[in-house]
């Protein structure tokens, strides 16, 4: 008869000692792994849909000092209706006729009109709070303009009864002539930024410098008639006269309104163009109106 081999004493020991290690591992695990809990999973945080946090916005810089040139264009007109008032005025000071009848407002010229290129330059300084800019400028423009008006014809003024002895005035012909060389501008402006673009507006005083002169013809018949028709009449005694005025380099004051556009090519370079009216405060009573037309170019600092 065959037997089959036992097995050997000490492989069946090493397996039953691995059984018992095994299910004591599995049964000390949970507990071991209580007196060292896993670290805290933090919280998700949930942001709300637009809540997303932005960085502070960006502005072109136009802060600081800035300088540059700039080339016009310039057409001014010129008021010279009332330019002969005061040779007029002048001539018939101190007679009937003016007192009476003050002929000095007869109007000979009227309104002349001109345009001329010009150059210049500009300095600043901007203050600026996020996109709105505020600051001060001095302009500087050279022209060459010329206005003037003139008048070939007489205005006659009859009087019947007399003026005292005087029958009859006539003023003209008459001429006038304005020209201006050099004006400078303070100014004022504020503007608002735009990307790259800075549109402005300004308000300024002027101060010019130019020549003027104005020049009439005053003649005046009498009579010693005492009643109608008041003949015979001759030239007054005196008459005519030919009153004139004029000045160079006369200083001239004014004041400035506009706008215009700054445009960055680069951090500190930028392009310039703008309108602007200039109104001059009468001269001899010459008035004479600016319409500008610039554009420019400029560095900042």
């Amino acid at each position: 008869m065959l037997s089959v081999p036992e097995q050997p004493q000490g492989t069946a020991r090493r397996l039953h000692l691995i059984y018992c290690a095994l299910a004591m591992f599995a049964a000390v695990t949970p507990a071991f792994a209580e007196d060292f809990p896993s670290p805290p999973i933090p919280p998700m945080e949930v942001v709300p849909p637009g809540s997303a946090s932005v960085g502070p916005a960006t502005f072109t810089r136009w802060s600081g000092f800035y300088a540059g040139g700039d080339f016009s264009y310039t057409s001014a007109l010129g008021q010279f209706s009332k330019a002969t008032q005061p040779l007029v005025a002048l001539a018939l000071q101190d007679t009937v006729v003016q007192q009476q009848y003050v002929p000095s407002q007869l109007v000979t010229l009227g309104q002349g009109a001109a345009s001329a290129f010009g150059y210049g330059g500009f300095v600043g300084y901007n203050a600026q709070w996020q996109d709105v800019i505020t600051g001060v400028e001095a302009i500087y423009t050279h022209t060459s303009l010329s206005v003037s008006s003139s008048a070939s014809g007489i205005v006659a003024r009859a009087f019947s009864p007399p003026a005292g002895s005087v029958t009859s005035v006539t003023v003209g012909p008459s001429a006038g002539r304005f020209d201006l060389t050099d004006y400078g501008e303070m100014r004022g402006r504020a503007g608002y930024v735009l990307g790259n673009v800075l549109p402005y507006g300004f308000v300024g005083v002027v101060v010019g410098m130019g020549d003027y002169d104005v020049s009439t013809n005053v003649d005046a018949t009498c009579t010693n008639a005492t009643s109608a028709p008041y003949t015979p009449t001759f030239t007054c005694a005196g008459f005519p006269l030919t009153p004139g005025v004029g000045q160079n380099n006369a200083l001239l004051y004014g004041v400035s309104v506009g706008g215009g556009l700054d445009w960055a090519l680069t951090p500190n370079i930028f392009l310039r163009g703008e309108l602007e009216f200039v109104q001059f405060a009468p001269i001899n009573s010459i008035s004479v109106s600016l319409f500008n037309a610039r554009v420019g170019a400029g560095f900042k600092f």
